[in-house]
């Protein structure tokens, strides 16, 4: 692990096991909360003790019952959907490959192939509720923009050396100043 940093949701790992001109490997980490898996499965069993109380002493319908085990599954498949880690592996020679970790244990994959990429782009995304920094590929071919980071949303200072090295590999010069044309 070369370089490596912290905030208080995300970890980013810069990994070097392999020469830099060959693989060049940027995760990065969500920071487990065991808060928010207590939390959901506390409320799953408050949920599920309210709906046998009312249908033991209150006589109420089964239906709350098994209305409650549907939510309750519902929390827990929402906590199992939860992204774990995203990582982006440069491949100078080959291309890029994007895979997300969730906490289930699924993990997806993209290879994008490097002569594909015409220009990796920091962006800054407003909404009408929060402000942040993605960081995307211009892709030959596609019309829409190619997101590196998926699920996550991390801070400018993570995204930066990802994007440096993204420059580097493609042979773009990575440049912090920016253009725009009126027009």
């Amino acid at each position: 692990m070369v370089g490596a940093s912290t905030n208080s949701r995300y970890k980013y790992l810069h990994d070097c096991k392999w020469p830099r001109e060959a693989v060049d490997v940027h995760h990065i980490i969500v920071r487990k909360s065991g808060a928010k898996g207590f939390f959901v499965y506390f409320f799953a069993l408050i949920i599920l003790a309210t709906a046998f109380y009312l249908f033991l002493v209150k006589e109420k319908s089964v239906i709350i019952v098994l209305w409650s085990l549907l939510l309750d599954a519902f929390l827990v498949k929402l906590l199992q959907k939860s992204v774990e880690k995203e990582s982006v592996v440069v491949m100078p020679a080959f291309g890029v490959q994007l895979e997300t970790q969730y906490v289930s244990g699924k993990i997806t994959r993209r290879f994008v192939p490097m002569d594909k990429i015409l220009k990796p782009v920091l962006l800054e995304c407003v909404t009408p509720v929060t402000c942040y920094w993605s960081l995307s590929f211009i892709v030959h071919g596609e019309a829409e923009l190619v997101l590196v980071f998926k699920e996550l949303r991390p801070p400018m200072k993570m995204l930066v050396p990802i994007w440096k090295a993204l420059c580097a590999a493609t042979g773009i010069k990575g440049s912090s100043n920016t253009s725009m044309e009126d027009g």
